[in-house]
């Protein structure tokens, strides 16, 4: 899912602190948490960003979920059996799972859910990640012939949902944890939808429920109460802070006034550690930091300038310098550590000098029409963190050295992702995708052609697409990878995406908080945490 962070504005902190107290005057616990930044909206059927999978795992729970091990457990599903032939899926509701306005949680909730992000009129982002769904691709593309009603999704009765796939998909339960799964509560998603800024129309089933919307300020959620195992979540309260300033939520969790954060100013991850020892987490993560070249506009569609772009970017030196060794130098596109893989194609020169890169791009450029004068001139936009600048200010640097002159255009996040999502123009913009399901397909379908909601810089390969349709088509796991890596070879080789860094989970953690466990997943489940009095 896109990675995306937002300035903090910390509007009305003072009345939010003297709330906190007197919640603990009367015994309830307040769980404050910084976040990746504001959600640009809590449906999750048109989510797309990390910071709205925060909320909505504490707000909606799916068939199934992830635990603070990151592993695949029981949801709204008890359980579940599988076909032979592995097409076929059939998931037990449990009997007392309950909307927050006391209604049942249906299985017919879910059939109504699973329809609705595939219909292409609800203009979800997500939807290619349920083609493996009997005819999910065939109804999102609105081929002839082709209705809601035809989807492989069906409820035998209220307690039992089935799901038909086109053929077996191995990361099918992993799937199901993601953000665009979870339900929607069918006769409130009109009202929602309407009046969005009002926590009372969102109706949700998850452990927690909306109590306070404040853009820029912060998100309050309170437990629910019809919550199937509402007993077992022991902080009542959890307020969700937009903390993309991460200097200043760093202050702010030294203070006292936060129990985690999902991201540390790596130019002070030394002396925080030094500081605060293992309240300073660190941990593997799927997930990969890249810059978006717009290959569908001249120069950029030459790959020749692609080229010469990524061999002079000095990956070491950002991981290290700019981010204090809290990331990893990226070759690829899919990070290390993911599943139903091998071997993950990697750009070619990982192993050269910086100065036999150096000579490389400026022949290249030169062979482009660039150099001896004419400079090649480069927009690049980001969204804004201290990070972020740091690293946008070192690639310009390193890129001067072989003529190119790059202009910079920073915005918030919320601006950032919208004018790319709304096909903005541009040349060169910063992403960060973050594994939703531990598959490569999950990182290789953002190039595919069709994929409108995320292909943002227009790549197109038939090839490429060829070899994605193909992979599907294919049960054997180990022959799958083959297929995926030729796939995965061709986009390393024309790099219409330039893989930077591979990220790590970098958390502040109170030594209040109970429970805390970092994972691949980077999931932070609150119904599995506690605070220490």
């Amino acid at each position: 899912m896109l990675d995306v962070t937002r300035r903090h504005a910390p509007l009305a902190f003072a009345a939010i602190l003297s709330a906190t107290r007197a919640a603990a005057s009367q015994g309830r616990s307040v769980f404050h948490r910084g976040n990746d930044g504001d959600p640009e909206t809590l449906d999750p059927h048109k989510t797309s960003t990390v910071a709205e999978a925060h909320l909505l795992r504490d707000l909606r729970e799916g068939l199934v979920i992830h635990n603070m091990k990151g592993e695949v457990v029981p949801g709204v599903a008890e359980s579940w059996t599988m076909s032979p032939d592995g097409k076929t899926w059939r998931f037990k509701l449990r009997g007392n799972a309950k909307w927050s306005n006391g209604d049942p949680v249906k299985a017919s909730d879910f059939v109504y859910s699973f329809r609705r992000i595939v219909n292409p009129e609800t203009g979800a982002k997500y939807a290619n990640l349920l083609f493996p769904i009997r005819n999910a691709e065939a109804i999102h593309k609105a081929a002839a012939g082709s209705s809601l009603e035809a989807l492989g999704i069906s409820a035998p009765d209220e307690g039992t949902l089935e799901i038909a796939l086109e053929q077996p998909t191995p990361y099918l339960l992993e799937l199901l944890t993601h953000q665009s799964t979870l339900p929607v509560h069918p006769a409130s998603v009109a009202r929602a939808a309407q009046e969005p800024a009002k926590p009372e129309n969102w109706i949700t089933n998850g452990p927690y429920m909306l109590k306070e919307l404040a853009p820029n300020s912060h998100i309050r959620l309170d437990r629910n109460p019809h919550f199937h195992a509402a007993a077992e979540a022991k902080i009542d309260t959890v307020i969700f802070y937009p903390a993309s300033d991460l200097a200043a939520a760093a202050r702010r969790f030294q203070a006292g006034e936060l129990h985690l954060t999902t991201d540390i100013p790596a130019d002070q991850f030394k002396s925080l550690k030094d500081r605060l020892g293992d309240q300073v987490q660190i941990g593997p993560y799927l997930a990969t930091y890249f810059l978006i070249i717009n290959s569908a506009k001249a120069p950029f569609d030459d790959e020749r300038v692609r080229r010469a772009l990524s061999l002079q970017i000095d990956r070491e030196f950002i991981a290290d310098r700019i981010w204090g060794g809290t990331m990893l130098p990226a070759y690829g596109v899919i990070p290390p550590h993911i599943g139903n893989y091998g071997e993950r194609a990697e750009l070619d020169f990982r192993h050269a000098s910086v100065l036999e890169r150096e000579d490389e791009a400026k022949r290249l450029l030169a062979s482009a029409g660039f150099g001896g004068g004419v400079p090649l001139q480069i927009e690049f936009r980001f969204n804004t963190t201290d990070n972020n600048r740091h690293t946008a200010d070192a690639i310009a640097e390193q890129w001067r050295a072989i003529g190119v002159e790059t202009r910079f255009v920073e915005t918030d996040f919320r601006t950032h992702f919208a004018y790319l999502r709304d096909g903005g123009d541009f040349d060169v913009a910063r992403y960060g995708w973050i594994g939703d399901y531990s598959d490569p397909q999950n990182f290789l379908f953002l190039f595919e052609s069709d994929n409108a909601g995320f292909n943002i810089g227009k790549y197109k390969n038939a090839q490429f697409d060829a070899l994605m349709k193909l992979a599907t088509e294919e049960l054997d796991i180990a022959r799958r990878a083959a297929i995926l890596r030729e796939a995965d070879s061709i986009v390393i080789r024309e790099e219409p995406w330039i893989p930077v860094l591979h990220y790590s989970t970098k958390n502040l953690v109170s030594p209040k908080l109970v429970g805390f466990e970092q994972n691949l997943r980077g999931a932070i489940p609150t119904r599995f945490l506690s605070l220490k009095a």
